[in-house]
């Protein structure tokens, strides 16, 4: 049998014996951000919507001098509350989401068909505000909007005159793509899940062993070292890809429990999605593996070797948080580079797009060479002596 085939048979075997390391690699990894990432989304959604739905109290300064306003925001379910008598302190403190002041000039503004100024008092950069905020504000601009038009009435004009300019929006976005900004995590999740897959095979196979003084007897066994990297790689890489598909298997069930129809949006994970992001994912798998183990052979020990794979752990979400900050227009070189043609392909797949199969030739044959050139240089550690000594 061949060499590289029973150093594979050995290094599964041998793991899936561990019970914390199967558990940690294909149940935690795997499960544990589809379930938070429910649980999150889940919440979030139910909170604003239950906010939506319920009164929303808003402390009113000067209601008296606007009864018809007051009226009507009781009208919309504003529910007015006593003054404050330090509004913005209250709002800097979140004792308060928003006030709103109406001043004494209002009255006389309004009943000479002048425009009556009233003052929305909130803090922008409390995130938990802003449905409130956004809720209160269209409920005074429908007032405004309605107002205006009976005074135009009145005149004997056409309210048509107030908007000399009508835009029709022809929105191009479907659910999908919608869809694809609440979750364009995804691609990391995936990447990362593939990541921690095989972190832990890699670094027992290589500083795990060494630690144990078991790896230098292997190599004194008449086999090429090449076969014995070989062999390796091959577990730390199926460890990962089933980590992988764990991962997507878990957040298309997750995609079901989450109300994204409520927001217009879906997420659609079919057999097209799975295969063609298994195969883009399939060369990125061989050079992560190649890299945790080359990262694995410069420590000593295995808890080194956690160190130094914890600490490239962040390389796969260098390319999430630059395509997230900055925005881009895809580009065909974009498939060229690993990681982030991973990242561009499967968030298109997630929008519903179609992606050509040069851009995924692309994106193979680079990562491969990318993956190539990882084992080159970890089978050059492979070949040093230095490596077989422990301690």
């Amino acid at each position: 049998m061949n060499a590289a085939w029973i150093v594979f048979l050995k290094e599964v075997r041998e793991n899936l014996r561990d019970r914390r390391t199967v558990l940690n690699t294909l149940l935690t990894g795997p499960l544990m951000a589809p379930i938070i990432f429910v649980l999150l989304i889940n919440g979030m959604i139910a909170r604003e919507l239950e906010k939506a739905e319920k009164p929303l109290p808003v402390p009113v300064i000067g209601a008296e001098h606007a009864p018809n306003l007051v009226d009507m925001l009781k009208q919309n379910g504003i529910v007015i509350e006593a003054p404050i008598a330090e509004p913005e302190r209250a709002v800097r403190e979140q004792d308060a989401d928003l006030v709103l002041r109406i001043p004494e000039s209002y009255a006389k503004s309004w009943s000479k068909g002048e425009p009556a100024q009233v003052e929305l008092i909130y803090d922008a950069s409390q995130r938990d505000a802003q449905g409130s905020i956004a809720r209160l504000q269209g409920i005074l601009d429908a007032y405004a909007q309605r107002s205006g038009t009976l005074r135009v009435l009145a005149r004997g004009l056409s309210p048509s005159i107030l908007k000399p300019l009508v835009v029709a929006t022809r929105d191009q976005s479907t659910a999908q793509s919608r869809g694809s900004m609440m979750f364009s995590m995804l691609p990391y999740f995936f990447i990362l899940g593939a990541f921690i897959g095989g972190m832990a095979l890699a670094i027992d196979t290589t500083a795990g062993e060494r630690e144990r003084q078991s790896l230098e007897p292997l190599f004194a066994n008449p086999v090429k070292r090449s076969k014995i990297l070989i062999g390796k790689l091959g577990a730390t890489s199926v460890f990962a890809l089933t980590s992988l598909l764990l991962s997507i298997v878990a957040f298309s069930l997750a995609g079901q429990f989450m109300p994204t129809e409520k927001l217009g949006m879906s997420l659609s994970i079919g057999v097209h999605f799975v295969s063609l992001t298994l195969l883009t994912m399939l060369p990125l798998v061989a050079m992560i593996a190649a890299l945790q183990t080359l990262a694995a052979a410069f420590a000593k020990s295995f808890r080194e070797a956690q160190t130094y794979l914890s600490l490239l752990m962040f390389v796969p979400a260098v390319p999430t948080m630059l395509m997230s900050i900055f925005p881009f227009k895809t580009e065909t070189w974009m498939y060229a580079v690993p990681l982030v043609g991973q990242q561009i392909t499967i968030t298109r797949l997630i929008r519903g797009e179609a992606v050509a199969s040069t851009e995924i030739l692309i994106c193979l044959a680079c990562t491969s060479l990318a993956a190539l050139l990882a084992y080159a240089i970890t089978s050059r550690i492979y070949q040093g002596e230095r490596l077989a000594i422990s301690g």
